[in-house]
């Protein structure tokens, strides 16, 4: 079965341009990138927050938006432990010779890092609650898809921690 609600889309592109604009930027994307995460996670993230026209028409299937559900909710826990501490230095390292306004915005993103993480992982949280529901309203008498997925289980504690 596939999913193909315009709310759910609405949401996810909502996630993908907050990620684009607040958090993968041009300022941060150097300190995102020494991450540990997997070669997968990063597809599946951007699968999720570049590529959702090639869902719109054909829709989710519930496992594949799982997996990207998963995906962003390692990459806020991961960020929250391995970016945030060092973010500022990170974003200003080779960056020395910035002209004043980017300077600016440099700083901008850093100082908003924080908050913007927060509001990223509280709209995926926001998808993943609306998924779960669809899903077990879609599986009926069936076991529901997240039912199956036992890392699932650990969304709420990847989204908060």
């Amino acid at each position: 079965m596939q999913l193909k609600s315009p709310e759910i889309l609405s949401l996810i592109e909502s996630i993908g341009e907050h990620y684009r604009t607040n958090i993968s930027n041009r300022f941060t994307r150097r300190a995102l990138s020494s991450m540990t995460l997997d070669p997968g996670t990063w597809n599946l993230i951007e699968t999720m927050t570049e590529k959702v026209e090639d869902f719109r028409y054909q829709g989710y299937h519930l496992d594949e938006l799982y997996s990207q559900i998963l995906a962003m909710a390692r990459f806020v826990y991961q960020a929250r432990h391995q970016i945030l501490p060092s973010l500022r230095f990170l974003a200003s390292a080779g960056n020395e010779r910035l002209n004043p306004s980017d300077r600016v915005f440099r700083d901008m993103a850093v100082n908003n890092f924080a908050p913007n993480l927060k509001v990223l992982s509280d709209k995926v949280n926001e998808l993943y609650v609306k998924v779960a529901a669809i899903d077990k309203e879609m599986a009926g008498q069936k076991t529901p898809v997240y039912s199956q997925i036992a890392e699932l289980r650990e969304v709420g504690r990847y989204l908060i921690e």
